[in-house]
C-alpha cells in the first residue's frame, strides 16, 4: 500500500545531499579498494574481508552463518565466496564437529599466506582513499556514525 505523500518525512536539501554523498562515496570506495586488492593481490574486497576475519578467529576458523553476519552479508553470498576461494585453496569447509549440523569455514595455509601479501598494500590503499583524506576528527565521527547506522540496522 502506498502512503500518502503528506505522510513522507521528506529529506531537506542539505539531507539529500548528504545522502547522495554518503551513496557516490561508499561506492566510488568500496570500487576503488576492490580494483586495488585485485591488481596488486588477486583478490576481492570480500574475500580479502573473510581472510581477516578467519585469520582473527580461534584455529583460523568460523562458522559459516557466523562468518556472513560478521561480514553483513546473505548466507548465500559467503557461499559464493567461499566456494570460489576453496577452489583457489585459501580456504577449506568442513561439517562442524561440535554439533555436525553447520559448517565451519577454516582458513588455509596458502589462504594466511596470500593475507599476508595483500595486508600491506590494502592498508596503504585504504589510507590513500580514505584515512589521508580525512581529519583525524572526521574519521573519529565518521566511524562512530557507521557504528550506529550498523546498530539501527540489525533491528
Amino acid at each position: 500500500m502506498m502512503m500518502e505523500d503528506t505522510e513522507v518525512l521528506w529529506l531537506t536539501d542539505q539531507q539529500q545531499a548528504s545522502w547522495r554523498a554518503f551513496l557516490e562515496g561508499t561506492a566510488r570506495l568500496s570500487e576503488t579498494l576492490n580494483r586495488d586488492l585485485e591488481n596488486d593481490a588477486d583478490l576481492s574486497l570480500n574475500e580479502y574481508e573473510v581472510l581477516v576475519r578467519l585469520s582473527e578467529s580461534p584455529y583460523r576458523t568460523l562458522r559459516m552463518s557466523q562468518l556472513a553476519d560478521n561480514l553483513a552479508h546473505s548466507r548465500s553470498r559467503v557461499t559464493h565466496t567461499i566456494r570460489r576461494m576453496e577452489e583457489r585453496g585459501l580456504v577449506v569447509r568442513e561439517s562442524c564437529v561440535a554439533d555436525g549440523r553447520g559448517v565451519n569455514c577454516t582458513l588455509t595455509d596458502a589462504g594466511a599466506a596470500a593475507l599476508v601479501v595483500a595486508a600491506p598494500r590494502h592498508v596503504s590503499s585504504v589510507r590513500r582513499h580514505l584515512v589521508d583524506v580525512l581529519t583525524p576528527a572526521q574519521l573519529d565521527v565518521l566511524g562512530e556514525a557507521m557504528e550506529l547506522v550498523s546498530l539501527a540496522c540489525r533491528t
